[in-house]
């Protein structure tokens, strides 16, 4: 009870806050108090060429500081106009009421300019455009195709998309989320296309978010999921505008946030993880194959470490004699069961990932290849592990990379964990009991509302034609039905 009443005081306190700066008016002096050590404020007096004397409030880390010569400064000192808002040559002025909207211009790049003939302040928009240039997508690379990827420029983002899809019904509607951050978040959507009940989720979804601090999209996700505590990434995250705009055309929404270069993409179901934006470059046989071979990798490093657990401790009687000789002599000086040895070397696995991923870029790939390859031999000199594992844990290591999402890829992990531990315990009956809890878990997911495990459960037969294999682009006429679209057929005639 009195922890209740503690951070109800504390939101108190906030409201009580914001409304006192609703209501007070704006004045020089107010602006002082406010700015109150911030060494990068500047509050200056310049002489128009009236002879009024106009006073400007910046944050020079904010602003472009050219621009604030050019637009305000010049004008203000050569015009002629009888008002100071006539000099200035500025396309975003807004006036301003209470200390509150000051604040806000003030701490997103506005110059506050104070008209001293009718008393009134304005706000000219001067952000200084900081961002870096367009690069080439370093986490979902491809050899053909786009190579542009989003910065952590929300206008610039928005762009890459609408030059894909030049058309009026892509609406972007604006919010802002974060009581300290601010952080500004875009809805994009296509109008007549999009299903209304997605559109709805997600506004409310963001609406309701009361939290304080929002630095990347991923942490906006943890508040839209619907399942918070599962291992699935129920948002596909993306940096690739192509991405986007595709996903935008078969009825899904997409959600930009304001200094991130990672957008949401969502609904999504399992396989949308598997998808590449190649899978629609290549020959759709190359694809397919390409595609399969991602599905397969996944199990096999899900199930390859516990299924040489599992055999080894409760099934080696059902193994061919020549494997059992070999897998003999290796294990025979080793002083760890088969779980302990395949954890150990499991988790310098990861270790070694890990370290490489925060090591710099040149000093990476020589940790990662030459750790693995010192590690390994050093294991089996040493009797720690056994030759027949470390050539697994070489396959089942690549074969994790194959996933092009990065989020399945960690998810990837744990479950491996989890099936190592049930193989342990139960043998090759306890993969299966692990696979039956996967396949009930991923059945009764869902992404903004809509199952997750579409178009298996519930079943879509059409949209299996982009499901494991990748069909000619010809056969698909229409949208995935599991999506619900407004607009089903692709041709425009065939509606």
């Amino acid at each position: 009870m009195f922890w209740k009443k503690r951070k109800t005081g504390i939101g108190q306190k906030n409201n009580n806050h914001h409304q006192k700066m609703q209501n007070i008016a704006v004045t020089t002096e107010a602006i002082k108090n406010m700015l109150d050590n911030m060494n990068d404020a500047e509050i200056i007096e310049r002489q128009s060429a009236k002879g009024q004397k106009v006073t400007l409030v910046y944050i020079k880390t904010l602003i472009d500081q050219e621009r604030l010569n050019e637009t305000i400064i010049e004008p203000l000192m050569q015009g002629y106009n009888d008002t100071v808002i006539e000099c200035i040559a500025a396309s975003k002025i807004m006036k301003i009421s209470t200390l509150e909207e000051a604040q806000r211009q003030l701490m997103f790049g506005s110059v506050l300019i104070k008209d001293p003939i009718h008393n009134q302040w304005w706000a000219v928009f001067l952000g200084n455009p900081l961002s870096r240039a367009i690069e080439t997508s370093e986490q979902e690379t491809i050899l053909y195709g786009a190579k542009d990827s989003f910065s952590e420029q929300l206008e610039q983002n928005i762009t890459l998309i609408r030059r894909r899809l030049p058309i009026t019904e892509l609406k972007a509607e604006k919010f802002t989320v974060g009581s300290l951050s601010e952080t500004t978040v875009v809805l994009m959507y296509i109008e007549g296309l999009t299903n209304p009940e997605y559109i709805s989720i997600a506004k409310k979804k963001i609406s309701e978010i009361n939290y304080d601090v929002f630095f990347d999209s991923s942490q906006l996700a943890a508040f839209m999921e619907d399942h918070h505590y599962s291992v699935f990434p129920q948002f596909q995250q993306t940096d690739r505008p192509d991405v986007c705009a595709f996903s935008l055309s078969l009825g899904k929404i997409t959600i930009l946030v304001g200094n991130t270069p990672f957008a949401l993409v969502a609904p999504i179901t399992l396989f949308h993880l598997f998808q590449s934006p190649e899978d629609y470059i290549n020959r759709w046989l190359v694809a397919s194959f390409l595609r399969l071979i991602r599905y397969v990798s996944f199990f096999l490093s899900v199930v390859l470490i516990p299924v040489y657990v599992a055999a080894t401790t409760h099934h080696y009687q059902v193994m061919p004699l020549q494997v059992l000789s070999v897998l003999v002599e290796s294990r025979s000086k080793l002083p760890f069961s088969p779980f302990w040895e395949a954890f150990f070397m499991l988790l310098t696995i990861e270790i070694i990932k890990e370290a490489s991923l925060r090591m710099p870029t040149k000093s990476s790939q020589t940790l990662g290849m030459i750790g693995g390859i010192v590690i390994g031999q050093a294991a089996v000199e040493a009797g720690f592990a056994s030759k027949l594992l470390i050539v697994l844990m070489g396959i089942s290591a690549i074969v994790s990379f194959l996933v092009p999402n990065y989020l399945m890829t960690k998810a990837n992990t744990l479950i491996q964990f989890a099936f190592l531990l049930l193989s342990s315990l139960l043998g090759i009956p306890g993969i299966a009991l692990g696979m039956i809890v996967i396949f009930a878990h991923l059945n009764g997911l869902t992404s903004l509302k809509q199952p997750y495990f579409a178009p298996i459960a519930p079943f879509y037969w059409k949209d299996w034609i982009d499901l494991f294999i990748r069909g000619p682009l010809t056969w698909m006429k229409t949208r995935p039905d599991h999506l619900h679209p407004l607009q089903k057929w692709r041709y425009g005639q065939r509606r």
